[in-house]
């Protein structure tokens, strides 16, 4: 089992944590990881790309000229696709994108995405992450104290002031145990946790 340097927000070591191998030594699964990013993109995807038929163009209602007799081709709308300002054939319409990847997918997808940021050495773990203020000023002299730029935060949700700092800092994000993924994980450089949110986090995929 390896293990990992747990260090404070000065970057000085005060103990180190075991990495479970079932968890961070997990193979890295490609194509899992694919899978559990097209989800999370697609979740995310709103759906509302619209054209108009012609049913939905206003106007068309009248016969353009009578049927026969004109010398010209049948026309029954001016609202046709084949007319200048008339409506869209096959044209994207309102969907819903989302799909579900099953539990034990998204579970191993995060293991995956974990194993590969301990072998990129991308994972860091800290004794604690607490601001004296919710000051974004404070959480980026922290992080650039660590030599971080881009990077998922993990903290409990009880740690208000760290959520609130972190989220006007481009390309860092803070996320509670419970609601990490495995595209969370791959979306930034760096993966920090605290130490609570560690432990919470390994015992949510150790069961």
């Amino acid at each position: 089992m390896d293990k990992v340097q747990v260090i404070d927000a000065n970057g000085q070591k005060t103990g180190e944590v075991s990495l479970p191998a079932s968890i961070f030594s997990y193979p890295v699964k490609e194509h899992l990881l694919y899978e559990a990013a097209v989800n999370a993109q697609a979740n995310r995807r709103r759906g509302t790309a619209a054209t108009k038929t012609r049913g939905l163009v206003s106007g068309g209602g009248r016969k353009p000229w009578k049927q026969k007799g004109t010398g010209r081709a049948r026309a029954g709308s001016i609202r046709s696709p084949l007319w200048r300002k008339g409506g869209t054939v096959f044209g994207p319409q309102p969907r819903d994108f989302s799909s579900v990847l099953p539990k034990e997918a998204r579970r191993n997808a995060l293991r995956s995405a974990l194993s590969l940021k301990a072998s990129e050495k991308q994972l860091l773990v800290l004794d604690k992450l607490e601001l004296t203020a919710s000051k974004t000023k404070e959480a980026a002299r922290i992080l650039r104290g660590l030599q971080i730029k881009s990077a998922l935060i993990v903290e409990q949700a009880s740690n208000r002031s760290l959520f609130r700092a972190v989220r006007n800092i481009p390309g860092c994000r803070v996320l509670d145990p419970k609601e990490v993924t495995a595209y969370d994980v791959l979306r930034h450089a760096s993966l920090v946790l605290t130490e609570p949110a560690f432990e919470s986090l390994v015992e949510r995929l150790k069961r």
